[in-house]
């Protein structure tokens, strides 16, 4: 079927509608194919990232009036140290305390006019530590203290991320399926085009097999060829897009890191064999409704 047969290759114009709309299909959708590909990777690993990041910490908040908190941010750290699986337990300073509101509320805070509570970082191991055993010795030793494991953050945040993994993998389901659906309607105009030749080629002796060949090489090679370009713009658009820093999120991360390569040379050679199924499929139907 893939052999090369120039006197077979003659069936299928060369050139025209049928071939400028292959080689745009192919192209555009690989172009495309890269970006959905780009988003999908870096949306795992946000979701890895922030799942390693934030199942690793805790923080303590102790509410309290100003002139217990020292008090109880004392008992707090000495229970937090004799916790099995607690690696470390530091309060944070009014400095480190600003530092994380100024997103919020600007550099200008005036943070030692507000109540704050006092913040403890809770850093754990990997198996981490009993969250209920946790909060039963802070309510006897440390009341105002309130213990925020990270789960209900972690969780939506995770599932956001796996989620739009999977939209990613969706559209490329969807760019594949557009890209079979605009190769058959343009094997179908060409087959349609050339129903004289193919009624003179059944007189002389041609199979369908003969004549389907060629018009299914000619489309895969088409296919093939566009999406190559397809793929290197689509590289080279992504190397224009300024990378982000470890804490950057998907929109910031758009990269393909490691094994996503091998899915991005992937892209042409399958472009191809979507283009092949469709032509084989559309010569099929035309040839057995010209006959």
């Amino acid at each position: 079927m893939l052999q090369f047969d120039e006197r077979a290759d003659r069936v299928v114009p060369p050139t025209g509608f049928t071939a400028r709309l292959t080689l745009f299909s192919a192209f555009a959708m690989s172009f495309l194919v890269v970006f959905a590909l780009a988003l999908s990777l870096a949306a795992g690993r946000v979701a890895d990232r922030w799942g390693n990041e934030l199942a690793q910490s805790s923080t303590l908040r102790i509410s309290a009036p100003a002139g217990e908190v020292a008090t109880q941010t004392e008992a707090a750290l000495r229970v937090l140290r004799t916790t099995p699986g607690v690696v470390d337990a530091r309060a944070l300073t009014l400095d480190e305390q600003r530092a994380l509101l100024s997103p919020w509320f600007g550099a200008d805070l005036p943070i030692d006019d507000l109540p704050l509570p006092q913040l403890i970082d809770i850093t754990e191991t990997d198996g981490g530590y009993d969250a209920a055993g946790l909060r039963l010795r802070l309510a006897a030793e440390a009341p105002a203290a309130v213990l925020d494991d990270h789960a209900r953050w972690r969780r939506p945040l995770i599932d956001a991320a796996a989620r739009l993994r999977l939209l990613g993998w969706a559209s490329i389901l969807l760019i594949a399926t557009a890209t079979a659906a605009m190769v058959t309607l343009a094997a179908n105009a060409a087959l349609a085009a050339n129903a004289q030749v193919i009624a003179v080629l059944r007189l002389v002796g041609a199979k369908d097999t003969y004549i389907a060949s060629a018009f299914v090489r000619r489309f895969a090679l088409r296919a093939l060829t566009g999406a190559a370009f397809g793929t290197l713009t689509g590289i080279v658009a992504l190397m224009i897009v300024p990378s982000g820093s470890d804490s950057a999120g998907v929109l910031t991360d758009l990269s393909i890191q490691g094994i996503g390569w091998v899915w991005v040379l992937l892209i042409p050679p399958l472009s191809g064999l979507v283009a092949f199924v469709a032509t084989r499929y559309a010569a099929g139907r035309v040839l057995e409704d010209l006959a």
